[in-house]
């Protein structure tokens, strides 16, 4: 036997010091082997709808309900499943509201407790006791375990359990032991959660999911464009920042900024409502309804032409600052005519639809006045002091990634960047150039070269490249030939505004290219999946998120109130258990008040992706080749103990 195995099994014998623990563990995970896969969940491009996403997770996408119904079946009526659902996913405020109207507390409480039991039962059976056993809280663990051990047959089993409930009651932890039921119902019902990009942006509480995420069970996340701009105006990147103040202010969301993350707008508010006081600002309404003020819609119309400008200058400094990004093209405050009020874009000339640049030196378009830039110093000064954000942050560094690679799925937000014939496309960064999987990890390199790295250039670098992530058409995350925000503000002209997606989209049913992609990434092109968002699937013209057979799965499907108009439904999750895989289109969530008080559920039409001819084992998943691994290590220690090679310790 080599030295360096002999001194690995002599370290595995601390954790396993004799051969019956050695074989005991054998005989552990080769049961576990034999159990069902968990149910993983896959959701993106939340764009801070919290409430739409908090719902989708309580209900695991409808995965309760269906216990419910495979629990009770026809002994409940469907307003007595709806409401017991309503409790599992909202236990505290339903509580409230039952206990509020009944006669007598406890008899609700004997009534209820037995059927959360079922239900915790039923979510369970998939997973060992040892792993039901550290997801059940604290306070109740020894309990629940009971309760749910324990069959009622037989007269002396019966009493044992009403006892354990009629101690509940009486002593008064029913009200905490109910929760503590729901909440562990909803995470034993989804075992891993895949995040597939943009949790920022557009909607109005990104950092409630982020406080979510951060004390999740099981999570990883796959940055998105609006996610990574997020983590360079943390590190106080000029480009990211004006960017993420620009669009709060589009969106109506500028108390994301102040009251969630304590960033100060005053001066910018002051600076803006000064400069722009007598402009119309014509071209810089908002997008949606947000539920504003005249006076506060005036400040964010005038916050967002400031820091739109202000975005234009700044971007035109980093252009020039590195040319190798090819984005000269997005420069355009030098190819307007300040006296005709028109723009020379790609060649044709357009009038502009807001013709007053107070700040804009036309000899000198780039330049900040002093004005702005004490307001972009004072703005990179508060992103990056903001404890809260910094705090989110570290977590997408913790818990993300820019891609994943998870039981033969492909996980990244936007795409693999391809040329027209389906060949993976080269990107320039910084000199090197990269394709596919190559590019990827370059660049998740640089982003960790800017939170952590040593050198000071290295991170500065590190901080332009996010920018660069966040809209540069050689980014795998943005995708598209133009971040056409010069042209959505001052062109009409619509042409002008187009952006083309790359080769990537219009390939999804290509084996080859898509082939091309799983090759270069290691994966076996017949069996494998890519799971992706980015682009909203327009489904009501027609537009499938299933391509190639189910080898290709989109799931943007509108989370985001935005963008519903345009898919026709509020969202995509994709379900993949023992049994394979589902893809669920959501309608719109009234509100978090109506589920708790009408018992209002989101309506998911639920489609199969994938059926599975037998049940997939914990066995043939990533994990699986892991515990096979950890037991050919066990089996190799027993046979030296046994061989004597190892002594085994007292």
């Amino acid at each position: 036997m080599a030295t360096s195995n002999l001194r690995y099994l002599e370290l595995l014998s601390k954790s396993f010091p004799t051969a019956a623990k050695a074989s005991a563990e054998i005989i552990n995970l080769k049961a576990i082997l034999n159990l069902p896969k968990g149910t993983e969940f896959f959701c993106s491009d939340i764009h801070g709808e919290a409430e739409a996403f908090s719902h989708i997770l309580r209900n695991a996408s409808g995965s309760i309900r269906m216990k419910v119904d495979e629990v009770f079946g026809d002994e409940l009526t469907d307003a007595q499943k709806r409401a017991l659902c309503t409790l599992i996913y909202y236990p505290q405020e339903k509580l409230a509201v039952e206990l509020g109207r009944c006669a007598d507390e406890n008899e609700w409480f004997y009534a209820t407790l037995p059927q959360l039991v079922e239900v915790c039962r039923r979510a369970a059976q998939k997973y060992t006791r040892s792993k039901v056993r550290r997801a059940m809280p604290a306070d109740f663990a020894y309990i629940i375990e009971e309760l749910m051990s324990e069959s009622t047959a037989g007269p002396d089993k019966e009493a044992y359990y009403q006892a354990i409930l009629r101690a509940v009651v009486e002593t008064g932890r029913a009200r905490e032991f109910v929760v503590a039921m729901a909440e562990l119902i909803q995470r034993l019902s989804i075992d891993q959660l895949h995040i597939v990009g943009d949790i920022y942006d557009r909607g109005p509480a990104p950092d409630t999911i982020m406080d979510a995420l951060a004390g999740y069970h099981a999570i990883d996340i796959q940055w998105g464009n609006h996610d990574v701009v997020w983590m360079g105006a943390s590190l106080g990147q000029p480009g990211c920042i004006a960017h993420v103040v620009r669009n709060c202010a589009r969106y109506g969301n500028l108390s994301i900024l102040e009251d969630a993350y304590g960033i100060n707008i005053l001066p910018l508010a002051a600076f803006a409502m000064e400069t722009y006081r007598d402009d119309p600002c014509v071209a810089f309404g908002l997008k949606g309804n947000p539920d504003l003020s005249p006076s506060e819609l005036d400040m964010n119309v005038k916050i967002q032409k400031a820091m739109a400008i202000i975005q234009f200058k700044v971007e035109g400094a980093l252009i020039d600052r590195y040319p190798e990004f090819g984005l000269d093209n997005r420069k355009l405050l030098d190819k307007i005519d300040y006296e005709r009020g028109t723009v020379v874009i790609d060649g044709v000339t357009h009038e502009l639809t807001d013709k007053l640049f107070p700040t804009v030196d036309p000899a000198d378009p780039y330049r900040l006045t002093a004005e702005e830039q004490e307001v972009m110093d004072r703005l990179a000064q508060a992103f990056t002091l903001s404890e809260k954000l910094t705090r989110h942050m570290r977590f997408f560094l913790e818990a993300g990634s820019l891609y994943k690679v998870c039981n033969n799925n492909l996980l990244f937000h936007a795409c693999v960047p391809l040329n027209a014939d389906g060949t993976l496309m080269e990107t320039d960064v910084f000199g090197k150039r990269y394709a596919g999987r190559a590019l990827y990890d370059a660049l998740e390199q640089w982003v960790r070269e800017a939170f952590f790295g040593q050198d000071d250039e290295r991170r500065r670098r590190g901080r332009d490249l996010l920018w660069w992530m966040w809209l540069s058409p050689g980014s795998p995350l943005f995708a598209k030939s133009k971040m056409a925000t010069f042209e959505l503000y001052l062109v009409a002209d619509k042409a002008a505004r187009k952006e083309h997606k790359n080769p990537f989209y219009a390939l999804q049913d290509d084996a080859q290219a898509m082939g091309n992609i799983f090759r270069d990434f290691g994966l076996d092109p017949e069996t494998a999946r890519i799971i992706c968002g980015h682009v909203p699937v327009k489904v009501k013209d027609g537009e499938d998120p299933v391509r190639l057979g189910g080898q290709v799965l989109t799931i943007d499907g509108g989370f985001s109130k935005a963008y519903q108009p345009t898919t026709g439904i509020a969202g995509y999750t994709l379900i993949s258990n023992s049994y394979g895989m589902v893809l669920a289109a959501h309608e719109p969530l009234e509100s978090a008040q109506a589920a708790v008080e009408q018992e209002l559920d989101i309506h998911s039409v639920r489609r199969v992706v994938d059926e599975v001819d037998r049940r997939t084992l914990v066995a043939d998943t990533d994990t699986g080749a892991k515990l096979k691994a950890q037991i050919a290590d066990l089996e190799e220690l027993l046979s030296a103990y046994r061989s004597g090679l190892i002594a085994e310790k007292a």
